[in-house]
């Protein structure tokens, strides 16, 4: 089994189809952005290192990195919260991401 069904596994490798199938998640619900939402499930699925690689791949899929939840936030604001996870804020600005008041 492959994909984001599969359970997060520490130290395991993740092959370049694995990080990619997240690309093709669909919300539960009409109401929330399908980019927010594929963002989002990344975010707390990959480690860094993976989610960079997926950053990558979404960015070349032409999707919305500033992509907006139902408040108004963007995946960089929702991650800018968590001290410790800077890397994964790192590897968004890097690609572009902004803060919502940034792109207003």
């Amino acid at each position: 089994m492959s994909g984001p069904e599969k359970p997060k596994v520490i130290g395991e490798e993740w092959s370049d189809e694995r990080v990619k199938s997240f690309l093709f998640l669909s919300p539960y619900d009409a109401r929330i952005n399908p980019d927010y939402y594929v963002l989002i499930s990344a975010y707390e699925g990959m480690r860094a290192e993976d989610f960079e690689r997926f950053i990558g791949f979404f960015v070349e899929a032409g999707r919305d990195l500033n992509a907006k939840d139902s408040q108004g936030e963007t995946i960089l604001d929702h991650v800018s919260r968590h001290k410790r996870m800077t890397a994964y804020a790192d590897i968004l600005k890097a690609a572009g991401a902004k803060k919502a008041a940034e792109l207003e």
